[in-house]
């Protein structure tokens, strides 16, 4: 039976030993994620295109007591061969042998333009990012993830990816792709072991929040830390029946 994300408690080792791959990691959510995650007992692979803030997350959660050592995954998806993204997966395969959750995060704004006005290689860029390099790495790791008993991918929605506004352009056009995308393969996966489900975070303390509203009271926009409990229900095994949703968790 479903419940409300938002409202989801959980044991302090709810995500032992499970082995969580999180894209942007190294900043806002993907940072918060990581660092809970790991102190609920997950083996947690830290991706971004930083490498220096990427060991700082792990430094942060070594430091954690009792938490598993983590791993890293430099890549950047906007200049990535498809080679670079193979070695990636071939990494994940060769350190862990499967993966229990696939957490897509990293998205990048874009122009905040009319599409009258909007660059087209802007526009390119923005939707690889956004829907081309997470169709490519759950391709990539679908395999790792069907090793698992109970494999969770979670793709990162926005509300101008359910409803299209103004000026939203190709970051709004990317939502509304992943929500296919990941409608598409639930469905492609019913009765498996694999799920996959949609997360709106909703308004967050996060540097793209501030970009895409510059004038905005920051003190009150909940912080990272704050919206964490829908991300953990769907990467636990609580959340095992529900596949082909999209929740909003604020």
């Amino acid at each position: 039976m479903s419940i409300d994300p938002k409202g989801y408690e959980y044991a302090s080792d709810v995500l032992q030993d499970r082995v969580i791959l999180i894209t942007g990691a190294s900043d806002g959510v993907g940072k918060a994620l990581a660092l809970h995650l790991a102190e609920l007992g997950g083996r947690v692979i830290l991706h971004g295109k930083n490498a220096r803030k990427l060991e700082q997350v792990y430094d942060d959660i070594e430091a954690i007591e009792g938490a598993a050592r983590p791993s890293i995954a430099v890549l950047d998806l906007a200049t990535a061969t498809g080679d670079e993204y193979a070695a990636l997966a071939n990494s994940v395969e060769e350190t862990f042998g499967r993966l229990d959750g696939l957490v897509h995060n990293a998205a990048i704004l874009g122009e905040r333009l009319s599409i009258e006005q909007y660059d087209p290689g802007e526009w390119q860029k923005v939707m690889h990012v956004n829907l081309t390099a997470p169709f490519v790495l759950t391709q990539l790791l679908l395999p790792m993830l069907k090793r698992s008993d109970d494999g969770s991918i979670v793709y990162t929605s926005s509300g101008v990816g359910k409803v299209g506004k103004a000026y939203w352009g190709a970051y709004s056009a990317s939502k509304f792709g992943i929500e296919s995308l990941s409608q598409m393969v639930a469905a492609e996966h019913e009765h498996t072991a694999v799920r996959s489900n949609c997360i709106n975070p909703g308004p967050v303390r996060t540097k793209m929040r501030l970009e895409a509203y510059p004038a905005e009271d920051r003190d009150q926009v909940p912080e990272p830390k704050d919206i964490l409990a829908g991300y953990v229900y769907l990467l636990s095994k609580d959340s095992r029946e529900i596949s082909g949703q999209s929740f909003d968790i604020q």
